[in-house]
């Protein structure tokens, strides 16, 4: 790839998402939450309620973000899985409103290769796998296909490791190849190492504060640290009360290379983010005064 493709980070500098430019190294991009589902772990789940989950989308799109993601499956610890045809019933009406009344771009966050391109045929521009492609055979072909950016997440059924951040470097990199060899274009790979995935709470800390490592894979990394539970058992308190713990646990991402974050309370993580990105990345706001 030729070098002026190429981020300060390593990774490819530019990805388009429905049309949107995301250019790497630069600053954070934003992604809030929209979940569809009746069993949210953060308590913000929706259950399919469309007008309630466009008025979200376009007040998160005022706040600051960047992308939406809407996801119409819980991924909580324990939680039942369900079906395809449940999945597409709870999420097209609303992907569909959502796309229609937000000018950002609109993930959609599912490892079922067949929402996955029900969602793209709505509008969804991008797709986010929490099983990085793995989970369904026919995934990284639908998006290859589609030719939209895919968030491939690190993930596993059981917390064991050898060496957490080595062996999460290795199914990242795994995870990355195998989506490459399905035809997803270099620059529409995204990393996620899957805090809160397969890993405990000692391990998710780990991970936060050995995040530069994980630089070496040269993809642009999403972080989704957002009121988790590790969150709440270093502090003592409920979902609805782990925003500064969210700005913190944000802010570390975004020092140690995050290029997405992922979160519920866009405001408030817009902000941190700018901050941020103002110490870190050099990054400055329009207008910015030279004195």
């Amino acid at each position: 790839m030729p070098s002026d493709e190429i981020s300060a980070h390593g990774h490819p500098q530019l990805t388009v998402a429905g049309g949107a430019p995301l250019v790497w190294g630069r600053r954070t991009y934003v992604m809030g939450i929209v979940n569809l589902t009746p069993d949210s772990f953060s308590g913000d789940g929706l259950n399919g309620d469309v007008a309630t989950a466009v008025a979200l989308a376009q007040r998160m799109e005022m706040e600051g973000a960047d992308i939406i993601d809407v996801g119409a499956e819980s991924t909580r610890p324990g939680s039942a899985p369900v079906t395809e045809d449940e999945e597409i019933a709870r999420l097209l009406p609303a992907l569909t409103a959502i796309c229609e009344a937000v000018s950002i771009p609109v993930s959609v966050d599912t490892y079922k290769a067949e929402v996955a391109r029900r969602a793209i045929a709505a509008g969804a521009a991008m797709i986010n796998d929490v099983w990085g492609t793995l989970a369904d055979p026919d995934m990284a072909w639908v998006v290859a296909d589609a030719g939209v950016p895919a968030i491939l997440m690190h993930n596993r059924r059981e917390a064991r490791y050898d060496d957490l951040v080595p062996d999460v470097i290795v199914g990242l990199r795994r995870i990355a190849d195998h989506a490459r060899a399905a035809g997803i274009l270099e620059r529409n790979i995204i990393l996620d190492p899957g805090i809160g995935f397969g890993k405990t709470a000692d391990h998710n800390l780990e991970l936060l504060r050995r995040l530069p490592e994980l630089r070496s894979l040269e993809y642009p990394l999403l972080l989704g640290v957002s009121r988790k539970s590790t969150i709440g058992r270093v502090l003592g308190l409920p979902e609805n009360e782990r925003l500064e713990g969210t700005a913190a646990a944000v802010a570390m991402s975004i020092a140690g290379g995050a290029d997405i974050v992922r979160v519920h309370d866009v405001r408030a993580m817009a902000r941190v983010a700018r901050m941020t990105d103002a110490i870190v990345r050099d990054w400055r706001p329009e207008g910015w005064p030279n004195r």
